[in-house]
């Protein structure tokens, strides 16, 4: 999501905004008069004709035998259509508008999340606390994207991010193996940021206002899925629960029975995969 305007584009409003890829302009050249040939010259400009055709149709022949039809099959990778997706890709993709999460809530309920405010893209030092962020550095980071999301109801905001590192598949899955051994994604310490949104539901999202949280490290594409989760009230959260563990049935905390674990979770699931779906189409090559 390269927000930066493009040569001869006009520069985006003021507020939440984003870059799309422009139509090129069409362009049209001017035909020139064609004169009358003498009959001769008529005759000699055929005859170079066919002698050109043949040597075109020599030519491409030579490159049909030649040609590898391996080369024409191979198709970018997920990693490397990963990597680029977050300025190749639309944000509105990245991030949709509104998702709809059926039976993504407690007990199964339908929920729908609207988006309020998509961060500009950064690097990963804006929008991680230095732990998460040297918990991370083994993959590297190419960029961050973000977006803040609050439910029909307006009571709950979540933030859900997307970090693109620079990792290849064996490094992403000794990250993923790491997180999952050494219980990463419950670590408090490890919780991501939350981006606010001025004059929003998310206004006061802030670090205290942290309640819930999702961590979760891709192998199939060089992405890390974050999410957290808070009140859209703007009240403080003494003691933040990881999503999974708030999720669980007869959970009885704050944070649980408001259902933030399912906000965290539910938001996350459906950014990711809408990415899963969005690099595969990218990736396939059609018959």
């Amino acid at each position: 999501m390269d927000l930066t305007p493009r040569p001869g584009q006009r520069p985006a409003p003021a507020g939440p905004s984003y870059a799309y890829a422009e139509t090129p302009a069409e362009t049209t050249t001017r035909l020139r008069p064609v004169r009358t040939r003498p009959p001769a010259r008529t005759a000699s400009a055929a005859v170079s004709a066919v002698l050109g055709l043949g040597l075109i149709g020599g030519a491409v022949t030579g490159t049909w035998l030649t040609q590898d039809p391996a080369a024409d099959a191979k198709a970018p990778g997920a990693y490397t259509v990963g990597r680029s997706a977050w300025h190749s890709v639309p944000v509105d993709t990245l991030f949709p508008r509104t998702l709809k999460g059926d039976g993504a809530g407690p007990g199964a309920t339908d929920r729908v999340w609207t988006r309020i405010g998509v961060a500009a893209d950064s690097g990963c030092a804006a929008g991680l606390d230095p732990l998460l962020l040297k918990t991370l550095r083994p993959v590297g980071c190419e960029r961050l994207v973000r977006a803040t999301y609050t439910d029909a109801t307006r009571s709950s905001v979540t933030t859900v991010g997307l970090v693109f590192t620079e990792a290849d598949a064996d490094a992403m899955s000794a990250l993923d193996a790491r997180f999952t051994t050494q219980h990463l994604g419950d670590r408090a310490d490890l919780m991501p940021r939350a981006y606010p949104v001025k004059d929003t539901a998310a206004a006061g999202f802030g670090d205290a206002q942290r309640a819930s949280w999702s961590v979760h490290v891709l192998t199939e594409v060089p992405v890390v899925v974050l999410s957290v989760s808070g009140f859209a009230d703007g009240r403080t959260v003494a003691e933040p629960q990881p999503a999974a563990a708030a999720m669980k049935p007869g959970a009885a905390t704050a944070v649980a029975e408001a259902g933030l674990g399912h906000e965290a979770k539910g938001v996350a699931d459906r950014v990711e995969r809408t990415l899963r779906r969005t690099i595969t189409d990218l990736t396939e090559k059609p018959e």
